[in-house]
């Protein structure tokens, strides 16, 4: 049983606590990650929010999704675990032809860093 929601679109500011009062009208919060942007510090501006119940949870969605917080309009919907989702992104999926050069055995054109050109 899923109890976890997917909170996106908050306003950078939003702190754990304003996350908490927004649902704690839904019914008891029992964890709230809110992911920080590592070079800055400060929130990503999206959170994962868990209730006690599916039935606290399913009314949070109703009640809260597209409404304004914060000049925002939330984003909500249940969380889907990790494995569920397809690979890809940044660190994911594997595959390809590496950095720059396209790694061993001839490029695709562009720069080849050899002489002898015009320039």
């Amino acid at each position: 049983m899923n109890t976890k929601m997917y909170v996106g679109n908050l306003p950078f500011t939003a702190t754990e606590d304003d996350v908490r009062a927004l649902f704690t009208d839904y019914g008891t919060v029992t964890d709230i990650h809110l992911p920080m942007d590592r070079d800055s510090g400060r929130p990503r501006g999206f959170a994962f929010v868990t209730m006690d119940s599916q039935t606290a949870m399913n009314e949070a969605i109703r009640g809260l999704n597209e409404k304004d917080f914060g000049g925002r309009n939330l984003t909500i919907n249940e969380a889907r675990p990790k494995e569920d989702r397809p690979a890809g992104g940044y660190g994911g999926g594997g595959g390809g032809r590496g950095g720059y050069g396209g790694g061993k055995g001839g490029g695709r054109g562009g720069y080849s860093g050899g002489g002898g050109g015009r320039y």
